[in-house]
């Protein structure tokens, strides 16, 4: 944590030293200049699975050789997880020696190309400007949305910005209909910590089919899409990138599941959850610990689920269907199953929450909200148990 303050900072007084060095805004682009955009590869961390998408400024006679970021974070800010948490994740664009961020992917090992872009000396002029006006300090701040404002969208809104109606884009690199969380999912491992708690967390506007364009909310898809893309020139058509070059050519990280998975951690509860409750039905008795933990911790989530879906900004964690197995009132409940004779209305709770259970197959079937895999032992479990709770509290 202190490494990415200690190199946020100093990348931050970079940027504003080159900036007093250098005054770039009254700066003309020669004819030798050129504007490039820059795919990186996967790293380790979570944040860095999906890759990143940078723009590059070049120019040999100006001297020349910057880097536009827009993926700048501090996670040291005292209100970094309170913002993130309501949905407020400020964001910075970032403007740097570009060697500083070739040097970064390789000591992580992360593949880096560029795609020169077909630009007029004029639209690599526009094109430069605003990036300078949009890394001055009142102008540098952004609200990030994971899959709507990032690192990749903004490179694309602003080459449609600057090129206008002589930007033809293709959609040719869509070779099958995928939502958004179906993309996330070939990004992050499913069987992974950080990808169990972002499909639980979020709801079925990620489900929705994406359309080409909203694909570009990953680097990986902005380098296709600029691959495919044409651009007007008088009246002839030609590529958008000019030329592509492979800068660091590391081989792709695998995004694999974790060492101790979600799926196996529960398999492994839910498995005994099962083996208690057969153990009960032979014994005619009921284990009040196991009841309690069950409904504490779905109740738990599902009050993380309501927070979500209504007291955050959050773009894509409304309409939530998790909500079917990680039920907010559960939590109460959880304290009436301590006791040896809850009260009766609780089978009939019980038998509503089994409802629930059966719609998940329904939603995840006709693809409302995909589900992600390893809480399927855990559907299982609660299944078994509900059913065994509204048979024996009912007596």
């Amino acid at each position: 944590m202190m490494i990415k303050k200690i190199a946020f900072i100093l990348l931050t007084l970079l940027s504003i030293n080159l900036g007093f060095s250098q005054n770039t805004n009254t700066l003309t682009l020669s004819k030798f200049s050129q504007i490039s955009v820059i795919t990186s590869g996967p790293g380790e961390a979570l944040y860095e699975k999906f890759g990143h998408t940078a723009v590059r400024v070049k120019d040999p006679v100006l001297q020349l050789d910057l880097i536009y970021n827009y993926g700048i974070f501090d996670f040291e800010d005292p209100n970094f997880y309170i913002n993130f948490t309501k949905g407020f994740m400020k964001y910075k664009l970032a403007r740097y020696p570009f060697y500083l961020s070739l040097k970064s992917a390789q000591q992580d090992g992360r593949w880096v190309k560029e795609q020169v872009l077909n630009l007029t000396q004029q639209q690599q002029n526009e094109f430069f400007k605003f990036l300078e006006n949009n890394a001055l300090p009142q102008n540098a701040s952004y609200f990030y949305d994971p899959f709507f404002d990032n690192c990749a969208t903004r490179p694309r809104d602003i080459i449609q910005k600057i090129t206008g109606d002589n930007l033809v884009f293709k959609d040719d690199f869509v070779s099958e209909n995928l939502s958004l969380r179906q993309l996330m999912n070939k990004e992050i491992n499913p069987n992974t910590w950080g990808s169990l708690g972002i499909n639980i967390a979020l709801g079925s506007k990620l489900d929705k089919i994406a359309s080409p364009i909203e694909y570009l909310y990953l680097p990986d898809y902005v380098f296709e899409a600029l691959k495919t893309s044409k651009i007007m020139k008088g009246r002839e058509e030609e590529n958008l990138v000019k030329k592509s070059n492979i800068l660091l050519d590391f081989e792709e990280k695998e995004a694999k599941s974790d060492a101790f998975s979600p799926f196996l951690a529960i398999l492994l509860f839910s498995l005994l959850g099962i083996f208690i409750t057969y153990k009960n039905m032979k014994n005619l008795k009921r284990s009040k610990w196991l009841d309690f933990i069950l409904f504490f911790i779905t109740g738990t989530f599902g009050l993380l689920i309501v927070f979500l879906w209504f007291f955050t900004n959050h773009s894509t964690a409304p309409n939530n269907f998790n909500f079917l197995w990680a039920f907010a009132p559960n939590l109460m409940v959880a304290f009436f199953l301590l006791k040896e004779n809850p009260p009766k209305w609780i089978h009939i709770y019980v038998k509503i929450l089994l409802i629930f259970l059966v719609l998940i197959p329904v939603v995840w079937l006709t693809k409302i909200q995909l589900y992600t895999y390893p809480m399927t032992p855990l559907f299982i479990l609660l299944g078994i148990r509900y059913w065994y709770l509204q048979k024996t509290l009912k007596r």
